[in-house]
């Protein structure tokens, strides 16, 4: 039993020194997932964690994460992401289709560098409220330092996920069909798409960092093969953007 004054368990962990990094990015990325027309959008960007080894390298793909353990050269902890709502009224494509609301996606996210110019990142993450999906991603960034405090960076990403995820967005049921003129579709699990993607990043102050970053993915599967995507949409999904972040430093005692 600890010593009256002593922290133990949670009330430990929780000690020391804590970063929180906050922002946002503005892009221009589909209407909706599978349309072929594109639209403004904007998304936070945040992540919580204690002050460890300095983190080699960070994307605006990166869901909201708060870092349970961080060697340096492995990080992992919590994961969620803000799922926004797609209404019929977004875009004529989905007149007909049954709307879906606000949610979120909460899970786990690990990352490993193979190299000290290489990092691995993988999320997995439930759908709660919009959908009750699984969904895996998985990215790899090889970066290299052009100066002191511009980065440039790169790589493949991958998607999954189920059933419940597809049916949601991609799905056509009956009802639906007759009142979008779209064909009737009930798509299983799988691959979601594959592409790259790419980033200028500069420091621009001790506390203030900045990037310009393009995307591309290729659906797949049951993306891919929806009437909705088919029909109306396009298999190629492009999103070009800019983000800017602030790091608070604070310590708990």
């Amino acid at each position: 039993m600890a010593a009256a004054g002593e922290k133990s368990g949670f009330f430990d962990w929780i000690h020391g020194d804590w970063y929180l990094t906050v922002g946002a990015a503005g892009f221009a990325a589909p209407e909706f997932e599978g349309a072929g027309d594109t639209i403004f959008r904007a998304t936070p960007m945040i992540s919580l964690g204690k002050v460890g080894p300095e983190a080699r390298f960070v994307s605006r793909n990166d869901n909201i994460s708060f870092s349970l353990y961080d060697s340096g050269a492995f990080r992992t902890g919590a994961v969620g992401k803000i799922v926004f709502p797609r209404d019929a009224d977004d875009a004529d494509d989905l007149n007909g289709l049954s709307d879906v609301g606000w949610g979120a996606e909460l899970g786990a996210f690990a990352e490993v560098y193979p190299t000290d110019w290489l990092r691995v990142r993988g999320e997995l993450r439930q759908g709660v409220g919009a959908h009750h999906g699984v969904v895996a991603d998985v990215a790899v960034d090889a970066f290299t330092d052009v100066t002191e405090t511009v980065r440039v960076s790169g790589g493949p990403r991958l998607s999954m996920a189920s059933a419940d995820y597809f049916r949601t967005y991609y799905g056509v049921d009956a009802g639906e069909s007759a009142a979008s003129g779209l064909s009737e579709y009930d798509p299983g699990g799988g691959l979601k798409s594959v592409g790259a993607g790419g980033a200028v990043t500069w420091k621009t102050t001790d506390r203030i960092t900045t990037s310009a970053f393009a995307e591309y993915a290729r659906l797949l599967g049951p993306a891919a093969d929806s009437s909705l995507v088919e029909e109306r949409g396009s298999k190629n999904q492009f999103m070009i953007g800019m983000s800017a972040t602030y790091r608070f430093d604070f310590t708990v005692p």
